[in-house]
């Protein structure tokens, strides 16, 4: 059994977030209005909520200029797709010791 979850990721639009850059290849990115799409954020909700993730490590924030315009593309580190992965764990153990799953 997987003891705890995470408090930084359980918040539900950084757990959406953390699930898409998850489900991304290692050396594979998202750009900001891609992810916005997907988690159905306003920028600056996505924002804050991208800048909470990568200060605790969980995501790589990448800025570039692509045709003299700003681009900002997210990734997630080693240490964010270990953090995922063990809550969920946590929710998984939680699901099936309820006799849900």
């Amino acid at each position: 059994m997987v003891t705890g979850g995470d408090d930084l990721i359980h918040q539900p639009l950084r757990l959406r977030i953390m699930a898409a850059v998850n489900g991304l290849r290692p050396s594979q990115n998202i750009e900001f209005a891609q992810l916005k799409k997907v988690v159905e954020a306003t920028d600056g909700n996505l924002g804050a909520h991208i800048a909470t993730l990568e200060q605790a490590g969980y995501v790589a924030v990448e800025k570039v200029f692509v045709n003299k315009k700003p681009r900002t593309r997210i990734s997630v580190t080693p240490a964010g797709r270990k953090a995922f992965c063990k809550h969920v764990d946590y929710l998984r153990d939680i699901i099936e010791s309820s006799g849900a799953g």
